[in-house]
């Protein structure tokens, strides 16, 4: 286990960047292919769409927002699926910004524990542009997200707390993923091991932390000095280290550099100069003329996250609200004979819990693990295809007052599938830095407050008090 004194002796900190001031130097949009819609937390009042024709993404560029937010729902899917998305969005992008006159560029972002199709979305962003003319230097890696613990020193990448402790990401829960596992925590190894060795660690660029708080004009060398895609790796443990970065990024690509970034969720927050937002109040958290579609008194929490985390942010939330939880079995999804009945029941049993208070639908029985990975990715598909289902259903028997949907995948698929919602601005974090609300602008959840929350963020307290602000 490392300290963060540990982790940064000898490095002094940087010199502090107005957010302000990188905000004023912008010239492009960015638009933010997002794998799941936990890319959100760390940004307020931008829009996001869970579709990506042409119209939509208009919408979001003729905003005038300095970032848009594109969900693609990417991580559920397999490879191909994966690929055809991204280059659809890209495709697409490009066109709506022509139309509405305004420069991209573009971000992929992805988790900050590595779980994620790398290096397969950002070649393909990087293909699309390429065929349009436009030359790709470099990807620009930078998973860290302070706020929820991740860091990156030395190349290093780890997952902790100031006050625990910090370990390399490898050796967390996050890095034996059925489905996006992987051993190495160093960027540039982690780089050769996904990439199967095509390319090698001493070929990524690593931006170290001390060269990115003492001499910028180092940093914009570097940046400057890719080409070809090369990969380059960049420290981060606090928010000025991404504003700095920021403002070596502006300078290299005043002087023509091309980039795709491959990040963490605070990254668009620092590249686009914007102060972290507060966590919002009970106040905030609903419109001003929020008025409640049914007679439900409580909200619906949907738990889709298998990681340990999520499992005792849920036991924290019962044992303090005495909050009532309905099972989705897995192995009765999986069973076709079984299904529907099932999926009917745990509707009406939640519809029917709403009168009386908040309720918990989770997935829960045992774990049936694919064979491989295109397996686990099915088996995934199946078992969100039934909470969808499930949370379609609850709304038209009874509109909760909130949602709050835990877990990536599944926040994606509750938003856009299970209730309908195609455009929506981000009003900002519940807690800080993390848990993003979503208001909804369309479908037939305009209006209710919507809440994405990553699995792996936050502390075991953390659910019960995003709880607690929504009903206070």
């Amino acid at each position: 286990m490392e300290t963060l004194e540990g982790l940064t002796a000898g490095i002094p900190a940087g010199p502090s960047v107005n957010p302000a001031d990188v905000s004023a130097g912008l010239t492009r949009a960015l638009v933010v292919l997002d794998d799941d819609p936990t890319g959100t937390q760390s940004v307020a009042d931008l829009p996001v769409v869970t579709g990506w024709q042409v119209e939509d993404l208009e919408w979001a560029l003729s905003t005038g927002a300095s970032a848009v937010y594109v969900m693609t729902n990417s991580r559920s899917l397999d490879p191909d699926m994966a690929k055809q998305v991204n280059t659809e969005v890209v495709t697409n992008a490009m066109t709506a910004a022509e139309r509405v006159g305004r420069r991209i560029i573009f971000v992929s972002r992805s988790d900050s524990t590595f779980r994620g199709h790398f290096p397969l979305e950002p070649d393909t962003i990087a293909d699309v542009l390429e065929r349009a003319g436009t030359t790709v230097d470099g990807v620009v890696l930078s998973p860290a997200f302070a706020d929820a613990g991740r860091i990156t020193v030395h190349g290093v990448h780890y997952a902790g707390s100031a006050k625990a402790g910090f370990v390399p990401v490898g050796q967390t829960e996050f890095a034996a993923d059925k489905t996006f596992g992987y051993q190495a925590s160093y960027l540039p190894e982690w780089v050769e091991e996904k990439t199967s060795g095509a390319v090698r660690a001493q070929d990524v660029v690593v931006i170290d932390l001390l060269t990115l708080r003492t001499d910028e004009d180092a940093v914009v060398d570097r940046l400057r000095s890719v080409r070809n895609r090369t990969p380059i790796a960049v420290d981060c443990v606090e928010e000025n280290d991404l504003l700095l970065l920021a403002r070596a990024l502006q300078r290299a690509e005043a002087a023509g550099a091309n980039f795709v970034y491959r990040v963490g969720p605070p990254f668009v927050r620092g590249r686009i100069g914007q102060t972290p937002h507060a966590p919002l109040t009970s106040e905030q958290s609903r419109p001003a003329d929020f008025a409640p579609a049914s007679d439900a008194v409580g909200g619906l929490i949907v738990v889709g996250s298998h990681v340990g985390l999520t499992g005792r942010q849920v036991d924290a939330l019962r044992e303090a609200t005495a909050t009532p939880e309905i099972v989705i079995d897995v192995p009765t999804v999986l069973d076709a004979d079984r299904r529907d009945p099932h999926v009917r029941q745990v509707a009406e049993q939640a519809a029917a819990a709403l009168r009386q208070g908040n309720v918990v639908v989770r997935r829960g029985g045992a774990f049936v693990a694919g064979r491989d990975a295109g397996e686990s990715l099915e088996f995934a598909r199946r078992v969100s295809a039934a909470v969808v289902e499930i949370v379609q259903r609850i709304v038209a028997i009874r509109c909760p007052r909130f949602v709050i949907a835990k877990g990536g995948i599944t926040s994606s698929d509750v938003a856009s599938r299970g209730l309908g919602i195609r455009r929506a601005l981000v009003r900002g974090p519940m807690l800080p830095g993390i848990v993003s609300l979503w208001e909804p602008q369309d479908g037939p959840a305009a209006g209710i407050p919507y809440i994405v929350f990553a699995g792996n963020v936050g502390d075991e307290g953390s659910l019960t008090d995003v709880v607690g602000t929504l009903n206070a």
